[in-house]
């Protein structure tokens, strides 16, 4: 069995509330070698971890993001949102991975330039699909990208050559032996999400994904058998 990336799903949602503090350092403590995060902008152009528009799902709030200072925001959720520099601290010397829901050019700077100040770029790596990762590649041309695939028609080649992804990021259902033999052997790794039975997981393990992003980090670290990823 070869290793495989364990990647946590918006943290240990399972245990703590997605995308909160206690959720990325659970997941952390259960074997995860990155943690996948939803990264939005508050009305103040703050980076916070929020994965859904607004706080009705999470927190039973009907309040948008986006009418909400990062104060307001703290307020309202007794501090439960973080924001991105308070994630960056908390996962210290492991790998991000910042999806960006709902994203603008704008907001993409915002973000990519607070991974830049935070000085995580370089345990940083994006996802999310081709107009968005245009624009994280025009942000950052030395940035790390997993372009998101629903379907299993290939990218063009024209969007290759102008996002230069690293990994291609796909429904783990889309997934075959042959698909991923011949993704890496484009040179690209195969990224898949977001299975969370041990059958799904272990199927993906025996056809070859480089990494898998779950809600269940602690199952996929103990089907693995090993203590670290293979990320770098």
């Amino acid at each position: 069995m070869h290793t495989v990336t364990a990647v946590a799903h918006r943290g240990d949602p399972y245990r703590f509330r997605e995308n909160t503090l206690p959720s990325l350092r659970s997941a952390l403590d259960r074997g995860a070698d990155a943690v996948e995060i939803d990264v939005r902008l508050s009305r103040d152009g703050v980076p916070v971890l929020l994965h859904d528009a607004s706080l009705k799902r999470l927190w039973d709030l009907d309040r948008p993001l986006s009418a909400l200072s990062v104060d307001e925001l703290r307020g309202l959720t007794e501090d439960g949102v973080p924001t991105l520099e308070e994630a960056v601290e908390a996962t210290e010397g492991h790998r991000l991975m910042v999806d960006l829901p709902g994203a603008t050019p704008d907001s993409v700077r915002a973000v990519v330039g607070a991974i830049a100040d935070c000085g995580a770029a370089e345990r940083t790596y994006y996802c999310a699909g081709a107009q968005t990762m245009l624009a994280v590649r025009a942000a950052d041309p030395a940035a790390e990208i997993a372009l998101t695939r629903t379907t299993l028609a290939p990218p063009r080649a024209a969007v290759l050559d102008a996002i230069r992804p690293r990994w291609l990021n796909y429904r783990f259902s889309l997934l075959s032996r042959e698909l991923v033999v011949e993704v890496q052997r484009k040179g690209l790794l195969v990224s898949a999400w977001t299975p969370d039975t041990k059958r799904a997981m272990r199927r993906l393990i025996d056809i070859g994904v480089d990494a898998i992003t779950t809600n269940r980090v602690d199952v996929l670290h103990a089907l693995r058998g090993v203590s670290e990823g293979t990320l770098s």
